[in-house]
């Protein structure tokens, strides 16, 4: 019956089959999770967390199984968000091994009681990136405005750009007003942008993520002293494409800092007919004429194109 889960025709069968044998079904499953074709392993999975009879022996294995597969089965207790296996998973998230704290962090977000935040935090300082990740995304998920300093202290101060990352995603992801401040700090953190062009991609969609809240603070960042903030604060306005921006970037057109000009001249070509105005006004400064007119051909290329208009 096992194998007959990697048949597309008779998947459904065998799992119905499996899980009317219960306890029975369960030391080959168990068996069947050291596979390394990852498809069939979450087959496996959730054919297990049906099982509820299954839980006792998979407990057990937690405490002697190879640690890939007590990771495994910790994702089982995951997909089934059973709350009585939180004590287990917490314990889990002392375990002597990063992959199984990891799990136990991302599981429990799964669950998603509340309850076990206090139990979580500490992850985000485990001496492990992957664990420190995990924490950044399982807290995140709460969306609790309290855990917000503890996820930026990441977001500002972790070695590693990779943590930051999954602390700028995860606050990006509560989509939470009260999460706006601690991005924008990290905007201003040149450690996001120097020299990490591909790395800064992260934050910016962050910010993104928080939509039209977040437009009021990218417009005072028009402002910032240093030009890279105000460049990515029009590059991330071009993509909300929130009126209330375009005066604040037709101003930064004649940022002297000249890709912050040419951020704002794309960022207003987004916006149309509304915009227009303000562009061809910009066309009569020397500086900016070369970059303005180029978008606004391109612009206007776009506008027409598969049109029948004559002009």
């Amino acid at each position: 019956m096992i194998s007959q889960l990697a048949d597309s025709t008779k998947r459904d069968a065998a799992a119905q089959s499996l899980m009317k044998l219960g306890t029975d079904a369960v030391p080959a499953l168990m068996e069947a999770l050291q596979t390394q074709d990852l498809s069939l392993l979450l087959i496996y999975q959730h054919v297990l967390a049906r099982i509820s009879s299954a839980q006792p022996q998979l407990t057990k294995a937690l405490a002697s199984a190879h640690p890939v597969i007590r990771g495994r089965i910790i994702e089982i207790f995951g997909i089934s968000k059973d709350k009585a296996l939180i004590p287990v998973l917490l314990d889990a998230l002392k375990s002597e091994y990063f992959t199984v704290r990891s799990k136990a962090l991302l599981a429990l977000a799964a669950i998603g009681d509340e309850r076990t935040v206090p139990d979580l935090l500490p992850l985000l300082k485990d001496p492990e990136d992957e664990v420190r990740i995990a924490a950044c995304a399982a807290i995140g998920k709460f969306r609790d405005p309290s855990t917000f300093d503890e996820i930026t202290n990441v977001l500002l101060d972790d070695l590693k750009i990779e943590v930051r990352q999954a602390a700028a995603k995860a606050l990006g992801e509560t989509k939470h007003p009260a999460a706006i401040p601690f991005l924008m700090e990290a905007l201003r953190d040149s450690f996001w942008w120097y020299e990490k062009e591909q790395a800064v991609s992260v934050l910016l969609t962050a910010i993104e993520n928080m939509g039209e809240t977040v437009v009021e603070p990218l417009i005072d960042a028009l402002a910032d002293k240093e030009g890279t903030v105000r460049k990515f604060a029009a590059m991330i306005l071009s993509k909300l494409g929130d009126i209330r921006a375009i005066e604040e970037l037709g101003m930064a057109l004649y940022d002297l800092h000249h890709e912050v000009g040419e951020a704002a001249a794309e960022a207003l070509t987004k916006f149309g007919s509304q915009a227009v105005d303000i562009l061809i006004e910009s066309l009569s400064h020397p500086l900016r004429r070369q970059f303005v007119s180029m978008r606004l051909l391109h612009w206007e290329n776009s506008r027409c194109a598969g049109c029948a208009c004559s002009d």
